[in-house]
């Protein structure tokens, strides 16, 4: 479980240096014959800042997402990113819902994406409790 000051301090993250990304796109599916145009969504959030220790605590305790590095050509320094996408994205909106700010309106879209009650959608309590399986094993 994470505490809400963990949450808020996440949240405070993604509105200074996050970014989210809720758009819908049209993608060329080749291998799907009659339709190769359809609309899918991209559905990402990720944080790049150049102190690893925040990112990696980030990674650590959200328990999702991927964290790389790159070399900022400019200035040489190391680049810290962390990245997640889809329901990891949505298991991430959900946690800093109440206390976001900036990003409120594309972090609300994702919720209500992943929200609409579908077959296919994994409830927001089964998938934590998958993910905290995951890591225990």
């Amino acid at each position: 479980m994470i505490p809400d000051t963990d949450k808020a301090y996440i949240a405070g993250l993604f509105d200074c240096a996050g970014s989210v990304h809720y758009k819908k796109v049209k993608r060329i599916k080749h291998k799907r014959p009659g339709k190769p145009i359809h609309n899918t969504y991209e559905i990402r959030m990720e944080i790049a800042m150049t102190d690893r220790s925040t990112l990696f605590w980030l990674y650590e305790i959200l328990g999702c997402g991927t964290l790389n590095s790159r070399k900022i050509k400019s200035s040489g320094k190391e680049q810290w990113r962390w990245r997640c996408s889809y329901r990891d994205a949505y298991y991430v909106s959900c946690l800093i819902w109440p206390w976001s700010h900036a990003n409120l309106p594309k972090i609300q879209k994702i919720i209500e994406h992943y929200s609409v009650n579908r077959d296919n959608i994994v409830r927001l309590e089964d998938y934590k409790l998958q993910k905290e399986m995951e890591n225990h094993v």
